[in-house]
C-alpha cells in the first residue's frame, strides 16, 4: 500500500495480510463456504495463502484485508490486480466478505476506501470489476459505488475449476470524484 497508515473508515479498516493471518482467515473461509460457493476460489491451505502473501508484496497487486475497527477481525478481502500505469492507468478489482458479515455494510465501506486509494493515491483513472451474472449483490455493490456497467464477457475467468460468464463494470476517476462532491454535499 502506498500510505504509511492503513485505510480507515467509520466502521473498517483495509491492511495488507500477513503470514501470520493464515488460521484467522481460513476459518473465515470455512464459515463462508456456502456465501463463496461458485462466486469466489477460496485458498486451499496454508501454501496457496502464502504466495497470495507475497503476491500482495508486488508493484501490480495491491492485496488487503477488511479488517473491523471494533476488535480488528478480518471480515474479508479487497484486491486491485493488474495495475497498469503509463496510458492505461487501470486495475481490476476483486473482493469477497465472509458469510458471517455479509449483508451489514462493510464491503460497501471497504469499496470505498480502495477506490479512494486508487484515485488519490495510486493516481489510477479507471477500475474494472468482472461480476457474475447471478451475482446480484456485487452487482448492486458496484451500482452504488456509481460503476457503470460496460459489457459481457462469455467464459471470462475460471472460477471454483469452471470458466464463466462475467459482466464488465467500471468506474473513471472524475466519475468517483463527482459523486464524492454529491454526496458531501447532501451531508452538510
Amino acid at each position: 500500500m502506498t500510505s504509511k497508515e492503513p485505510a480507515k473508515g467509520e466502521r473498517v479498516f483495509l491492511r495488507p495480510p500477513k503470514s501470520k493471518d493464515w488460521p484467522e482467515y481460513s476459518q473465515l473461509i470455512r464459515k463462508s463456504k456456502r456465501l463463496f460457493q461458485g462466486v469466489v476460489s477460496p485458498f486451499k491451505n496454508q501454501h496457496e495463502f502464502a504466495a497470495y502473501v507475497d503476491r500482495c508484496r508486488q508493484d501490480d497487486y495491491l492485496g488487503l484485508f477488511i479488517c473491523s475497527n471494533e476488535d480488528h477481525a478480518i471480515l474479508g478481502t479487497i484486491n486491485l490486480s493488474q495495475i497498469v500505469r503509463g496510458n492505461f492507468l487501470n486495475a481490476c478489482i476483486g473482493y469477497s466478505i465472509g458469510a458471517p458479515f455479509a449483508g451489514k455494510g462493510y464491503m460497501t465501506e471497504a469499496l470505498q476506501l480502495v477506490l479512494r486509494l486508487a484515485f488519490e493515491e495510486l493516481d489510477l483513472h479507471r477500475i474494472e470489476a468482472n461480476i457474475q451474472p447471478h451475482n446480484e449483490a456485487s452487482i448492486a455493490l458496484v451500482k452504488r459505488a456509481g460503476f457503470s456497467e460496460e459489457g459481457f464477457s462469455p467464459r471470462y475467468l475460471k472460477v471454483c475449476g469452471r470458466w464463466r460468464d462475467h459482466e464488465r463494470w467500471a468506474i473513471l476517476a472524475e466519475d468517483w470524484r463527482t459523486l464524492r462532491k454529491i454526496k458531501n454535499a447532501k451531508s452538510r
